[in-house]
């Protein structure tokens, strides 16, 4: 691990922001002590790979572990019952609305999320990737992140619209 965070091993800074990392597992979760332990966890098991020389090469192995962590670790929850949420056009003020948002409030509405929804919008809202990275680091396909996020992101809008005041307009 040490080579990872010395500059032994080139990768793109912004692939190994392990604040970034640390919001996308509490985006998973919704949970800030278990996206603490699956943080660290995913750290010490780096950590061990490195000592081991066995750090994989591709600049997204940290998240893809980190999510699957997340997976595992929330399959012992609750899960949520599939229902229909209503769904609005993303407004122009969506950003504005969001920023109003606690940081939790936003965690604990993707990480009720099915998976690979929840993947999806975690890395989206999280603003650190592009999409060719985002659909690498979810294994998906490019009509299902964009059927995800589309469905997702407007769903999230009419879960704004309903709780959050209306930014005002200058």
């Amino acid at each position: 691990m040490h080579e990872v965070f010395s500059g032994k091993i080139r990768v793109p800074d912004r692939k190994q922001n392990l604040p970034q990392l640390y919001r996308f597992c509490f985006l998973m979760l919704g949970d800030l002590g278990r996206a603490q332990e699956v943080f660290h966890t995913t750290l010490r098991e780096a950590a061990l790979r490195a000592a081991q020389g066995e750090l994989p090469k591709e600049p997204f192995w940290l998240f893809r572990d980190a999510r699957w962590r997340c997976l595992e670790a929330s399959k012992t929850d609750l899960q949520p019952e599939p229902l229909d949420m209503d769904e609005n056009e993303i407004a122009p003020e969506a950003a504005a609305q969001i920023q109003q948002l606690e940081p939790a409030q936003l965690a604990i509405w993707i990480s009720a999320a099915p998976d690979p929804q929840r993947t999806a919008l975690a890395l989206f809202y999280l603003d650190e990737f592009d999409y060719r990275e985002i659909l690498d680091i979810a294994e998906l396909k490019l009509t299902e992140l964009s059927r995800f996020l589309a469905k997702g992101r407007r769903q999230l809008q009419a879960w704004l619209d309903a709780k959050v005041p209306e930014p005002p307009r200058v």
